[in-house]
């Protein structure tokens, strides 16, 4: 063989190897730069893939209702304890009650005023323990410093430069077990 022979032989064996080399490679998408698969196990994954998000759908769909019910019980549940907590006052106030129309239905009959006046001091009484016994208390304002805290002004008087004091009390202020109900209305005076 010539040496042309032999270049042609080596350039048609090269050739056969580039082929061998581009066939190994796998063949691309171009718009994906993925290799490409078969069409038929595509289907197949898709339709695993839908099945599975079908099923967390189903599932998170399940704990959604069961959620909704927990909270529903949960508040139903907390107003039953608000109202039964509530029910022992209410039965003792129903007492204080009760003494209130025997006080008024014997004022009707027997105009005593004073007998009739005893009778509604022993009612506001019972009511004052009743209301203590569940942890209201009264605020002491009169002759304190004026604290906005537990203090509402109605009225201010005097145009002195000193702290302002509570000079009067208008409508008594409460505690409930240590936290303020209802602020005191006073007058605050400052000398």
């Amino acid at each position: 063989m010539t040496e042309d022979g032999h270049e042609a032989e080596h350039r048609h064996g090269a050739g056969e190897e580039a082929a061998a080399a581009e066939a190994a490679v796998p063949v691309t998408d171009e718009n994906e730069g993925r290799p490409q698969s078969d069409p038929a196990t595509d289907g197949d994954d898709i339709e695993a893939a839908r099945a599975e998000a079908d099923q967390y759908r189903e599932h998170l769909q399940r704990l959604q209702a069961e959620f909704d019910n927990y909270r529903k019980r949960v508040l139903r549940e907390q107003s039953t304890a608000v109202e039964q907590a509530a029910q022992p006052v209410f039965r003792r106030l129903l007492e204080v009650l009760d003494d209130f129309d025997l006080a008024l239905m014997h004022a009707q009959d027997r105009p005593d005023f004073d007998r009739f006046l005893h009778g509604v001091e022993l009612v506001y009484a019972k009511l004052l323990d009743t209301l203590r016994a569940e942890g209201l208390e009264r605020m002491e304002a009169q002759g304190k410093p004026f604290d906005p805290e537990t203090h509402e002004a109605l009225m201010q008087t005097g145009e002195g430069e000193g702290d302002p004091m509570v000079a009067d009390v208008l409508r008594p202020g409460y505690t409930l077990k240590g936290r303020v109900l209802r602020p005191a209305g006073v007058r605050v005076e400052r000398k």
